[in-house]
């Protein structure tokens, strides 16, 4: 706990020192002479939650998928661990659904048994694999899902699956693209408890993309605000209170809201922010 109360103290920052942390160099996206996003600067420490938010378009997605090298892009992407070694990350990743055929009779335990081994399912002997199944599930409170049909699941539930596979390998990057996008309150709530969890216990860096504010302003150490490029970024309170982010989206989260008085200027959009309140 001690390792992570550092990493959060460096939220900031350029000094890496003893941290391990990924840094996001100048990422740049253009198709044809259309520019999707340019010049994208991003630092986080192991430990920490970063948000992106911003309107649609703004690509947040597209960075997430050319951070995994899906989408031609330039810039560069450094890790560095905690020794000082710069190493290739293992990146997790959680897709915002998936598609599938919801009438086929394929189970939790098929789907980890397809990603996890590079023989055909009916060669590899299940009970193998089973407990490195039921361990993966356990971490997202999921273990009695391993053989429900996928097309029997919540949405919620299909999320933890999607996150429980993601954990495996542990990555040193964590890769959220609004994994919780039509999921019921409740489903809400334990999935981010589950992200919290895991930030402590294995320290890892998270980028979530997410357009619930009020759980950005409660969960995020970092909030990037994109808008087809880096707008603004900081800590909760400084990017919800920037009058960028007022002018973006006319209000700041409750969450925050109590340490300023905020008014929008209706004919122009702008916002005036009053600390102290």
């Amino acid at each position: 706990m001690l390792r992570t109360f550092l990493h959060h103290r460096a939220a900031s920052g350029s000094d890496c020192t003893k941290l391990c942390c990924t840094k996001i160099e100048d990422f740049t996206v253009r198709v044809g002479r259309l520019t999707i996003f340019e010049h994208i600067n991003i630092h986080i420490h192991c430990g920490q939650l970063t948000a992106l938010i911003g309107p649609n378009g703004a690509g947040k997605s597209t960075l997430l998928k050319a951070i995994l090298g899906e989408v031609p892009h330039s810039g560069h992407l450094h890790y560095m661990d905690a020794k000082h070694k710069h190493t290739k990350p293992v990146i997790g990743y959680v897709p915002q659904y998936l598609r599938f055929d919801v009438s086929a009779p394929t189970s939790v335990f098929d789907l980890f048994q397809a990603c996890l081994t590079q023989k055909p399912v009916w060669l590899f002997p299940a009970k193998r694999l089973r407990p490195r199944v039921r361990k993966n599930l356990e971490r997202v409170h999921a273990a009695d899902l391993i053989d429900r049909r996928l097309g029997a699941l919540s949405g919620g539930e299909l999320q933890r699956v999607l996150l429980a596979l993601a954990l495996d390998p542990m990555p040193d990057l964590l890769l959220l693209d609004e994994p919780v996008s039509g999921v019921d309150q409740n489903g809400l709530e334990l999935f981010y408890e589950i992200v919290e969890d895991l930030r402590a216990k294995e320290d890892m860096a998270i980028i979530l993309i997410s357009h619930d504010l009020n759980m950005v302003a409660r969960h995020a150490d970092q909030v990037v605000l994109m808008n087809k490029g880096v707008i603004c970024s900081g800590s909760p309170d400084e990017v919800f209170h920037d009058p960028k982010t007022i002018r973006l989206f006319g209000m700041i989260p409750e969450a925050v809201a109590h340490h300023a008085d905020v008014s929008i200027d209706a004919s122009t959009g702008a916002g005036n922010v009053k600390e102290g309140a």
